[in-house]
């Protein structure tokens, strides 16, 4: 599977970047994998309608917006684009705006970025490497910060007696990215060998929940999801494993 080294280029880096507007700030990240020849102008509006469609989820850390949508026939090639803007941004999130740093993700499948999202997860959960990547001076610096903090994936969860189910509106970017911070708590735990996580979106995730124990989302798809039967936890940095901790601890009285 691709890491960020693989997916992220200098030329999809821009540092610095004035932006109006949260729809700004997303078509500078999308102008840069156009521009590239990774997806067309149609993909990047898609990620401005996921965000008018579903609310701002993809804020899903403090100062960070994770844009993205559905594979399409708008994506050519699997890949990623950053974007630090030079003064923050609203996007409407009530606890992680402003923000400052815009991710924006095109993908052929729902796959192939897994290992990049884990590593851009530990990252960005890191407050010394999250520093070093809001001062970095050139795309070259920035991309060896993002290098040097390269890990593998986490393993994936052997399928036990338990399901948790990570989940946002179209089940690729930041579910992928809540998984990730989950399978590092459950690896903490050493409870990876027994509970298994799944992205999906917001369609699936009610047809699994009957399966599942838990539901990790959003505030705003939380409210898409209503009543599932089981209990959904509202995680307000998908980069935080103190917080994922503490929601599992309440859910399963650790």
């Amino acid at each position: 599977m691709a890491g960020l080294s693989e997916l992220l280029s200098e030329e999809r880096i821009a540092l610095d970047v004035a932006a109006d507007s949260w729809q700004e700030a997303i078509r500078a990240a999308g102008g840069l994998l156009e521009r590239d020849g990774v997806a067309e102008a149609a993909y990047t509006q898609s990620m401005i309608t996921n965000v008018e469609d579903n609310g701002p989820y993809i804020v899903v850390a403090p100062g960070f917006a994770f844009a993205h949508a559905r594979p399409s026939e708008a994506v050519h090639s699997t890949g990623m684009s950053w974007v630090r803007l030079s003064a923050p941004v609203e996007f409407g999130h009530k606890t992680n705006d402003p923000v400052t740093l815009v991710v924006a993700l095109a993908a052929t499948d729902a796959g192939a970025h897994n290992t990049a999202m884990a590593q851009l997860a530990k990252v960005l959960g890191d407050p010394t490497r999250r520093a070093a990547l809001d001062t970095a001076a050139t795309p070259a610096e920035l991309l060896g910060v993002l290098g040097g903090s390269a890990t593998a994936a986490p393993a994936a969860a052997k399928q036990g007696t338990n399901l948790i189910l990570t989940v946002c509106g179209n089940g690729l970017g930041t579910s992928l990215f809540l998984k990730s911070t989950l399978e590092q708590v459950l690896q903490t735990w050493g409870w990876d060998r027994y509970i298994a996580v799944e992205a999906t979106d917001t369609i699936s995730a009610k047809g699994k929940a009957a399966g599942a124990d838990l539901i990790l989302t959003s505030g705003e798809i939380a409210k898409t999801l209503g009543d599932v039967g089981i209990p959904v936890k509202v995680i307000e940095n998908f980069s935080s494993t103190t917080e994922v901790d503490a929601a599992l601890r309440d859910s399963y009285d650790v």
